[in-house]
């Protein structure tokens, strides 16, 4: 039998199992940098496997290393472990146990099919060269990304990586499907915080006041042109703020004003332009009004480039494990994502594993209260990374 079949066969075998293992982690969602009972589990089922060494990296991070039949090339497989602050509203078996966190990203699904990628490269690590590492990374959903706190800490050394691939959920796409795209895909993400400092009082007063309400409506309105007039139209640009508070009242206007929002591109150079325009104009707007306002940015994750090659051969093995007609161009993604921090560290490949099923009423976004998968994604999300990982290591 050859080995591509070989791992679907195991795959299908082992589909109850990663089933099982999704099942537990959605039920049992953990916080970002708080996968403390997430992390245990991770290793309690790499040991059953019959992997031993094991480490943890980052507090709440996992890591190991499986080594083929011989000396040869180190592929690293990326998962993400962490959950979300949003209430479950899904009325199924395995509903979140931990009220007001979920897991509405699909971090439970990328880490069942890693551990089910582990299972098939265990069972078959006389049939390929060289060694992959397993990485289940902690705190993609916040600051500072736990990509980028694992990459200091050394997560690719000893052994480095010749290359890194992650896959993430998409209900846009039909279970059976994937996705890839070669090159700049996602964009940089900074959070953008404004506070627009006035001279509140009473509403029936408003010439002896600095309405920081008015302020911060003008601001707002002028940070467009950073995207409509600044920015090169070649570039995708984003800045939107989704978050403004004021604390007045209809009789009363506050002292101040504070505005989050985010600003996205996929072009390092101009992301720090845009930044010193957002400081110019939102502080010499809150000025020529006779206010003031603070600016505070904090720079987030980078644009997330796929390497040429890596996907381009990774693309390929996906349409030998699932047929061309089931393998997709993605468009660029305005969304953003930690391993980005991997992407321009070394050569990686980022792709989109589809888990929608319109008939069976899947389609709900991720980072919704309803967000929900075809679970027959999980034997093809575990098939599929072992195989890509085991056709790079055999060239």
């Amino acid at each position: 039998m050859k080995i591509i079949d070989r791992i679907k066969s195991l795959a299908e075998t082992n589909f109850s199992q990663i089933q099982s293992f999704r099942h537990h982690l959605h039920q049992n969602p953990e916080l970002s940098f708080q996968e403390y009972k997430t992390a245990e589990f991770v290793k309690q089922q790499l040991e059953k496997i019959g992997i031993s060494n094991i480490q943890t990296v980052g507090k709440t991070g996992v890591t190991t290393v499986i080594s083929g039949s011989s000396t040869g090339k180190t592929i690293a497989l990326r998962a993400d472990l962490d959950a979300l602050p949003i209430k479950e509203l899904n009325e199924v078996s395995y509903r979140s146990k931990n009220e007001g966190i979920m897991h509405a990203c699909g971090h439970d699904v990328h880490t069942s099919c890693l551990l089910g990628a582990a299972m098939i490269l265990h069972e078959l690590r006389e049939h390929w060269p060289g060694e992959v590492k397993l990485i289940f990374q902690p705190g993609e959903e916040k600051s500072p990304g736990g990509a980028s706190i694992l990459i200091k800490e050394g997560i690719l050394k000893n052994p480095r990586p010749s290359q890194i691939l992650g896959q993430h959920v998409t209900p846009l796409i039909a279970t059976g499907k994937v996705g890839f795209r070669s090159g700049k895909y996602m964009a940089s993400a900074d959070e953008i915080y404004l506070k627009i400092i006035g001279k509140g009082g009473h509403s029936a007063l408003p010439e002896s006041l600095v309405d920081p309400i008015i302020i911060s409506s003008q601001i707002l309105i002028n940070l467009q042109q950073i995207a409509s007039r600044k920015s090169s139209p070649t570039t995708p640009t984003v800045l939107s703020f989704g978050d403004i508070h004021g604390n007045g009242a209809t009789n009363v206007i506050p002292d101040e004003v504070n505005i989050a929002g985010t600003f996205r591109t996929f072009d390092e150079k101009w992301r720090k332009e845009a930044h010193e325009w957002i400081k110019q104009i939102a502080k010499q707007t809150a000025e020529a009004s006779g206010g003031r306002c603070e600016v505070r940015i904090v720079a987030g994750y980078p644009f997330l480039v796929n390497d040429e090659d890596v996907t381009a051969r990774s693309k390929s093995a996906a349409a030998e494990y699932l047929g061309e007609k089931n393998v997709e161009d993605l468009d660029l993604w305005m969304g953003a994502e930690d391993f980005a921090f991997y992407s321009h560290e070394l050569p990686a490949c980022f792709y989109r594993l589809g888990t929608g099923n319109k008939a069976k009423n899947i389609t709900s976004g991720v980072h919704t209260s309803t967000f929900d998968i075809d679970e027959r994604a999980l034997e093809i999300g575990s098939g599929l990374m072992a195989w890509m990982a085991i056709s790079a290591l055999n060239g």
